[in-house]
């Protein structure tokens, strides 16, 4: 059956999240000072992405909402576990205005989804809420571009469970051999979406390699030409 919509990630994906998050916290340090226990700002950068990570599992895995997660990789971070809540959001807050003066969309986004725009539908599946997401495509200018846009916390299911890439391709009222998915993440976004009957696309932007199993592409611009049935990058000869 042919493809006929892309469901996509957004953080690290179309976003550069890392970036964003890297520069954000390094001017938020050069305001708040280094935390104890951190000799450079460097090692802290480190450390806030570790804990950053741990903290996305837990709340993808259901063991904590999606404030609870910020709260906790704050206090982790500042290794004030006895820290309060209002503490803990006063301190992300000041963060984020830093964090959100450095959204930036990845160079390829924009002229892929123009690539895209006539032969494809377009949506969202992201691990994160409506409220963060929405407002963020708004901001980098793109949110028109996805017809839905369909989030973790609003339908209580996480990325990589079968559900979550299910009510995606149902709110774009497409049976699942219909949409592809693309994501940066191999298991929780590929390796999901193939199992809930969906195209997985890995996007390997840093060139790991690995896992044979999946598609994978190093950079969008790949994109349209494998969903076009290229099979230079392994396509299944059903896209279309």
């Amino acid at each position: 059956m042919p493809i006929r919509a892309v469901l996509w990630d957004i953080d690290d994906t179309i976003f550069d999240y890392a970036a964003a998050d890297r520069i954000g916290m390094s001017k938020h340090l050069e305001n708040e000072g280094l935390p104890d226990g951190y000799g450079t700002v460097e090692e802290a950068l480190v450390a806030w992405k570790r804990i950053t990570d741990t903290h996305w599992v837990r709340f993808a895995d259901g063991l904590t909402d999606f404030q609870g997660q910020r709260r906790d990789r704050v206090r982790e971070f500042l290794g004030a576990p006895g820290m309060s809540d209002a503490e803990a959001d006063e301190w992300f807050g000041r963060h984020v205005v830093h964090y959100e003066a450095a959204w930036a969309l990845f160079p390829d986004a924009v002229p892929v989804l123009d690539l895209l725009a006539h032969d494809y539908r377009h949506g969202i599946l992201s691990n994160s809420s409506i409220r963060n997401q929405d407002r963020k495509l708004r901001t980098l200018g793109v949110r028109d571009r996805f017809e839905a846009v369909v989030c973790a916390v609003e339908i209580g299911i996480s990325k990589p469970e079968a559900g979550a890439f299910l009510a995606a391709c149902e709110a774009m009222e497409l049976t699942p051999a219909e949409v592809a998915y693309v994501g940066d993440q191999p298991d929780i976004d590929a390796r999901g979406a193939v199992e809930a009957g969906l195209t997985g696309i890995w996007l390997d932007r840093g060139g790991v390699g690995g896992r044979p199993e999946l598609i994978r592409i190093t950079g969008l611009d790949e994109l349209p030409a494998l969903l076009r049935g290229d099979t230079r990058f392994g396509a299944p000869s059903t896209f279309g």
